[in-house]
């Protein structure tokens, strides 16, 4: 898993150093197939930049605070603004809506699938992330916080059966627009489709060691070791002491 990530995600940093990538906004209620062609997800507020890249200069965090802080409801506020509620139209505008496959379920699935991916976005691009973890925000981290929080997503989705794994075929597709656009906007167009396959066998193989660390049978700390060789580790490093990561991905799925 690890050498792929040398040989793409190297020959990527050459071509442009990526900071600050941000996504369209675009939501497609009617399509499937018109969707991966033409929409993205909506856009997330993006890290700031650090003099000299002095990840000392980086304020401190009490991660043991965080993690070990009293349960609370995961219910979005009323005001929040990822929350989105599904639009209600009356009268003719209904049933020309209506007409159009506006209330079907498929659209109904894909409108609520860009709402997931906003949040993920909400989540993987904001900058607390990147300085908790002390992280620079490059392609590769950005991807590889992406992914885990795909698998996240998609392992939950998973126990809802056949309508849970439709829902979760709508969420990758818009996964994978917005990283092909991450990638294009990294420079890359000629070999753009070379890049993607590859970014995509990247994702199988994380998703497939994340589930692997979570059977029965794994090691104790397999899910950390694999957290730290995925998003932390660009050298293949041995990982310090500390449970930080796990404690973050355990409270995730837990």
């Amino acid at each position: 898993m690890f050498p792929r990530w040398s040989r793409a995600l190297n020959q990527l940093s050459r071509v442009s150093p990526i900071r600050n990538v941000e996504v369209r906004d675009g939501i497609s209620a009617f399509s499937h197939r018109s969707y991966a062609k033409g929409a993205a997800a909506a856009a997330a507020p993006v890290a700031p930049e650090y003099a000299g890249n002095d990840l000392s200069a980086r304020p401190a965090v009490n991660l043991e605070r965080m993690f070990w802080s009293k349960p609370c409801s995961l219910a979005l506020a009323p005001d929040s603004p990822l929350r989105i509620e599904e639009p209600k139209y009356e009268g003719i505008r209904h049933v020309i809506l209506k007409l159009m496959l506006f209330y079907s379920k498929q659209s109904k699935s894909i409108r609520g699938a860009n709402v997931v991916y906003r949040r993920i976005l909400h989540q993987v691009d904001k900058p607390a992330i990147y300085e908790v973890f002390n992280l620079e925000k490059t392609f590769k981290t950005t991807f590889s916080l992406l992914v885990l929080h795909m698998w996240l997503c998609l392992r939950r989705l998973k126990e809802d059966g056949k309508e849970g794994a439709e829902f979760g075929q709508y969420l990758y597709e818009i996964y994978n627009h917005d990283v092909e656009l991450r990638v294009s906007k990294a420079g890359v167009n000629l070999l753009l489709t070379k890049w993607m396959k590859d970014l995509e066998k990247i994702f199988y193989g994380n998703i497939v060691a994340y589930d692997s660390a979570m059977l029965p049978e794994a090691k104790r700390d397999e899910m950390t070791n694999i957290i730290w060789r995925n998003v932390f580790s660009d050298d293949g490093s041995p990982r310090p002491n500390g449970t930080a990561v796990l404690g973050a991905v355990q409270a995730c799925n837990g």
